[in-house]
């Protein structure tokens, strides 16, 4: 009888992508994947270290697990990622039903370790690598519509508020060819779209090939795959890059660009290495040489020393820019980063407070930008069931534009048209354009209520 694993995923796509990596090498030692934690041999939490939201969580995870293992003493709990990596003395010193710990350039380790785990033996293996790429492991996927490959590890950029250098260690790329073969496989398996990570996809380098090459070789494996990617750093972001994706069709005309702040003396403190003026231009290129591109970013609220001139600066830069939307966070101290040291000066309830702002502005223009698209007609790739109802099926656009439409008899992968008749801030309202006579009622939400 087949060993059974249940598997818990936190943080970034990057997570995502290695707990495909975990399940494929688990996959090639006899486990298969179960989803209910009370039936499994061996439980894996794998972690996020980027805010302590998301250490907290796990965190507080863990101690609901305590009675799964209580009722079932024979499974094993693992804890994979950056948390494995950062706190690792910690978890296994104060959670007693932790067995193992794994940090994300270790996972090769994980049938040792568990081995020795089911004798009683707890372990840890965290030590980060130069070289370790997991080129050679085909993550095993559950999905077959949408993939995520990461492309490089680790990252060199050492910005004061990222706890990622010290927990994913520094650049590595994946040979471009061993990355064409694993698009090559998914699109054999049928897979609709691929999105390529890396913590800074732009100083991807095999050789001679930069990321603008792997981004062309792999747009040419199937036409009719969609290709992604993210994240972009503003100082990498090429026009080579930006002329890749305005000549490929099958690359989606999105760039996620994390700005984190429109103040110069912040992005100075944060050690981003680009300015204000920087981010305008970089945008500006962006947008005379692909028309229509989708535009993304995150932003930073309360970071050390941060004055209301600072934040006054950060909304005037969202105002003038005007992306479609944004990841917006106040900023979490991380123990270990340069940040840490500066004191975490500016007070919760101001934090918020500026966050709020962010928030307001940045909706609101989110919302004046989906309304100029009423009446256009939209490429989708059918994604699901809305979350809202299940009268109705959503998908994106080719800018990254969350769509919902009534359901008929649409395939889940397939591409259609839709006309866009509403809007709010974080989705378009369509029917399909096959379908004008629908009898389903499209109903208007504010954007929190949207279906």
């Amino acid at each position: 009888m087949k060993r059974r694993v249940y598997i818990e995923t936190y943080g970034c796509q990057m997570n995502v992508a290695d707990s495909e990596v975990v399940l494929g090498i688990l996959s090639q030692n006899g486990y298969v994947l179960t989803s209910e934690a009370e039936k499994a041999d061996l439980i894996l939490v794998n972690t996020c270290s980027v805010r302590d939201h998301a250490e907290q969580r796990v965190l507080s995870r863990l101690g609901e697990l305590r009675r799964v293992k209580k009722q079932n003493p024979g499974t094993l709990v693992g804890i994979l990622g950056c948390m494995a990596e950062r706190l690792r003395s910690r978890l296994l010193h104060d959670h007693s039903i932790v067995d193992f710990v794994v940090g994300p350039d270790e996972y090769r380790k994980l049938p040792q370790l568990i081995e020795q785990a089911s004798e009683g033996e707890r372990g840890i293996a965290v030590r980060l690598s130069r070289v370790e790429t997991y080129d050679d492991i085909v993550p095993l996927r559950t999905d077959g519509i949408s993939a995520w490959i990461a492309v490089m590890r680790g990252c060199d950029k050492f910005c004061s508020f990222c706890i990622v250098p010290f927990t994913r260690g520094r650049e590595r790329s994946r040979g471009l060819e061993s990355i064409i073969r694993e698009v090559e496989m998914l699109s054999a398996q049928g897979f609709k779209e691929v999105t390529l990570l890396g913590q800074n996809v732009n100083s991807y380098r095999d050789g001679d090939h930069d990321f603008a090459d792997l981004l062309a070789a792999v747009a040419s494996v199937d036409s009719s795959m969609r290709i992604r990617f993210m994240t972009s750093h503003p100082q990498d972001l090429s026009p080579k890059l930006i002329e890749t994706i305005a000549a490929r069709k099958n690359i989606c005309k999105y760039v996620h660009l994390p700005v984190q702040s429109g103040s110069n003396r912040i992005l100075q403190l944060m050690n981003r290495t680009y300015t204000r003026e920087d981010c305008l231009r970089i945008v500006n290129m962006i947008r005379s040489i692909i028309p229509g591109v989708g535009l993304s970013t995150d932003v930073i609220a309360g970071f050390p020393t941060e004055t209301e001139f600072d934040h006054q600066m950060t909304l005037e830069l969202l105002q003038e820019v005007r992306f479609d939307g944004a990841f917006m966070f106040k900023y979490s101290p991380r123990e270990g980063t340069p940040a840490y040291r500066m004191g975490d000066d500016v007070p919760d309830e101001k934090k918020v407070q500026r966050l709020n702002e962010i928030i307001a502005v940045q909706k609101q223009i989110s919302l004046e930008i989906n309304r100029t698209l009423i009446g256009t007609t939209e490429e989708i790739l059918v994604e699901g069931a809305s979350k809202r109802s299940a009268a109705y099926l959503t998908g994106r656009t080719d800018a990254n534009k969350v769509v919902v439409f009534p359901r008929g008899d649409e395939k889940i992968g397939q591409y259609i048209q839709v006309t866009v008749r509403a809007a709010t801030s974080a989705t378009l309202l369509g029917e399909r354009l096959a379908e004008p006579s629908s009898q389903h009622q499209l109903r208007v939400h504010d954007s929190q209520n949207a279906i």
